[in-house]
């Protein structure tokens, strides 16, 4: 048998014994591609070898190549220039946003009159005119003449019916209700039992420091006269800075600094920030178990008019900080977004358009998945089943 092998061999093509060789050597590469793989998945599953690779990464991280150490004094001394010259930049930029805030100042007042029309119609201080209420909806939304007349002629009818049925309602009920729940930034902060209050909200309104004063901004929110409260406005106020401080080029802008609160003068047993739990405690020598009341914090949107003090020092736990800068956040959106366009929040619109920003984000995402899941099927090394997790690690997960 052994014979006829070797005279085969001997009678084969050399090109054939060419092709033998090269699968040969296929093999052998695979083979030593596959004990790799092997011998790294082993690797990386040592805890010790990980916590060393991240240590090694951690250090190239923002590392600085050594490149400025290495430059003669006299290019040392130019960058110092140019140190002294980005810190006057600075200066300028601060008074850049002192100006932008004088400009917020004079067109809020232009603002305004449109803002207390606004608060008018939804409290029902005013009924807008006919003329007032046209709405000319876009080319994409307008319907055919018959359409629109078979709808307005369903709608009147459904309001007659209504009009049967209760009364007219007056202005625009629970319209800041509506927008505090449609955003998430604040509907994260209502609880049910603020629900009832809100509906009694009127109206928010920006207020900014004097020309003479400090830089700061207020909100305002005014109530109808509740059961819960005798406040007819609570205030928050953000003081600000807009100045360079020790380290010139960590200057971005005004930053908000410190904020305050109104104290809200509860009715009593009305106090949403506060609830009362009972414990039962056993004493240990008698046996004897008595229950004790006690009155505790309680999440409600309205702990955001107690924010945490900001000490002279300026120094705040993690905690501390970490609900300040969630009530800077939340002030500034307040400001900026939702006061000068609350019937867009009302209607949902303006979420519309914050989701298709952040669809366009998620479709540029899904394009770069994309791209990398096609580079991997064309790579001749790529193995589909090594990317699949086994049993194992679905069950350790």
């Amino acid at each position: 048998m052994a014979d006829i092998d070797n005279k085969d061999q001997a009678e084969m093509d050399p090109a054939d014994m060419e092709d033998v060789e090269d699968v040969e050597e296929e093999e052998t590469v695979e083979n030593s591609k596959s004990k790799a793989r092997q011998l790294t998945e082993q690797l990386m599953q040592n805890p010790q070898i990980l916590a060393a690779l991240q240590e090694g990464l951690d250090g190239l991280n923002g590392s600085p190549s050594g490149y400025i150490e290495s430059l003669p004094k006299v290019v040392k001394r130019r960058i110092n220039a140019l140190k002294n010259l980005q810190v006057k930049c600075a200066h300028i930029e601060a008074k850049f946003y002192e100006e932008v805030h004088e400009l917020e100042r004079k067109y809020a007042a232009l603002y305004q009159p449109f803002f207390d029309k606004r608060s008018d119609i939804v409290k029902a201080a005013y009924e807008p005119t006919d003329e007032e209420c046209e709405w000319k909806a876009d080319e994409e939304e307008e319907l055919t003449v018959s359409k629109q007349d078979e709808m307005k002629e369903k709608a009147k009818l459904e309001e007659e019916k209504k009009d049967e049925e209760k009364e007219d309602p007056k202005g625009i009920p629970e319209f800041w209700l509506t927008v505090f729940k449609n955003v998430d930034l604040l509907s994260d902060m209502l609880q049910e039992h603020d629900e009832p209050i809100l509906k009694h909200l009127q109206d928010i309104k920006v207020k900014f420091s004097d020309p003479d004063q400090p830089m700061s901004f207020g909100l305002e929110f005014h109530f109808e006269p509740n059961e819960f409260f005798s406040n007819t406005v609570l205030t928050k106020t953000y003081k600000m800075r807009s100045e360079p401080d020790e380290n010139p080029f960590s200057f971005d802008g005004p930053e908000i600094i410190s904020c305050t609160g109104s104290t809200i003068d509860w009715t009593k047993g009305k106090n949403v920030t506060l609830k009362t739990i009972k414990k039962k405690q056993k004493h240990k020598g008698r046996g004897v178990v008595r229950t004790v009341t006690k009155t505790v914090p309680n999440d409600s949107f309205f702990n955001f008019f107690t924010p945490p003090e900001v000490p002279e020092n300026g120094e705040l736990d993690e905690d501390s900080e970490a609900v300040l800068a969630a009530d800077f956040e939340i002030g500034h959106f307040i400001r900026e977004r939702i006061v000068p366009r609350a019937v867009l929040y009302f209607t949902g619109e303006a979420i519309e358009d914050d989701d298709d920003d952040y669809d366009e984000e998620g479709e540029e995402a899904d394009d770069e998945e994309g791209e990398e899941e096609a580079d991997e099927e064309n790579d001749p090394d790529y193995d589909p089943k090594k990317d699949a997790a086994s049993p194992a690690e679905c069950k350790s997960q």
